[in-house]
């Protein structure tokens, strides 16, 4: 069983950044494809970015939605047990309740953003963008 618990939301302005954070505990992410999605009001939830973390060819691989390539940054710290999506550039479209979320597997592969593969999910954290 693994507990996530986000952090790092807030209120920024349009080109600001944000660094969220989500930190596993009950059970090490080792072997663990690491999701970040996010969900505004009236819309559907959304893959952002996942890892793969690993061994192997895989280890470390990334997948980012098309709309935040460039400008977020996924990355983990093994340490300390938790992912981190650095973003940049913000634009009021990436106003969300953004989601991390745990998926014990061999790879992320291609079906990293489909929601319903993840069988572990934080709180969520909140990502205000003002223009």
């Amino acid at each position: 069983q693994v507990q996530l618990v986000e952090s790092g939301g807030g209120s920024v302005q349009a080109g600001g950044s944000l660094r969220l954070s989500c930190v596993a505990s009950g059970s090490t992410i080792f072997s663990t494809c690491m999701g970040w999605f996010r969900q505004a009001p009236g819309k559907e939830r959304e893959g952002v970015a996942a890892m793969y973390i690993g061994a192997g060819a895989d280890g470390g691989s990334t997948h980012y939605a098309d709309s935040v390539k460039g400008r977020f940054t996924i990355s983990h710290d093994n340490a300390k047990n938790t992912v981190h999506l650095q973003m940049n550039s913000l634009k009021p479209e990436d106003a969300a309740m953004y989601y991390c979320a745990a998926r014990p597997v061999s790879v992320c592969g291609y079906s990293w953003s489909f929601g319903y593969n993840y069988n572990y999910w934080g709180q969520g954290t909140q990502v205000t963008v003002s223009s």
